[in-house]
């Protein structure tokens, strides 16, 4: 399946949780949704929103959606017993395209071979997803995507190469300002 294509089940069953897009997702994602609950979050270091997904679950009592990578999942895999071991409503996707997409296409360690759903299992969550077809995943998405979490859906898509890191359509300031008015009525 494409990320797009991935990405379109979110938008129509994302509800009214919170949703955090990383890397490639965040050029993709304001196509879909732009309310005040999207949060295209690019820091300089990879890995770390499903750390700002949990605080706000457990602050708001919003569910929280992140949309990470693979290489950003490899580069804290940590995130995943933290999830385990301090539950919150949040909902990690792991879109694994077996490419570092924007930073020139390089395979991460383990592209292809790595198994998310088993490593999510392995740290202690207990509701963990896989899917490779979008058919299966347009299907059974809505389900995995509107149970308590924590939860990890683990999604085979498609690489692009020669993809540029996307910036948020916003700035940090205003997407702060706009989450902080949506999460505190």
């Amino acid at each position: 399946m494409t990320v797009h294509e991935a990405l379109e089940v979110i938008a129509r069953n994302r509800g009214e949780q919170i949703v955090i897009t990383t890397m490639t997702a965040v050029a993709i994602w304001p196509e879909l949704s732009d309310t005040p609950l999207d949060f295209a979050y690019m820091p300089s270091a990879m890995g770390q929103a499903p750390g700002l997904a949990q605080g706000l679950a457990l602050a708001s009592a919003r569910g929280v959606i992140v949309i990470h990578g693979d290489g950003c999942t490899l580069m804290n895999l940590g995130c995943l017993v933290t999830l385990a071991h301090t539950p919150a409503d949040v909902t990690l996707i792991i879109l694994d395209n077996a490419l570092y997409e924007v930073t020139g296409g390089q395979p991460p360690a383990g592209a292809g071979r790595t198994d998310f759903a088993a490593l999510a299992r392995a740290a202690g969550i207990g509701r963990v997803y896989a899917f490779s077809e979008h058919n299966d995943w347009q299907s059974l998405g809505p389900q995995a995507l509107n149970g308590k979490g924590p939860a990890v859906i683990h999604l085979r898509v498609e690489g692009r190469m020669g993809q540029k890191a996307p910036r948020p359509h916003r700035t940090m300031s205003d997407q702060i300002q706009r989450l902080r008015e949506a999460i505190c009525r």
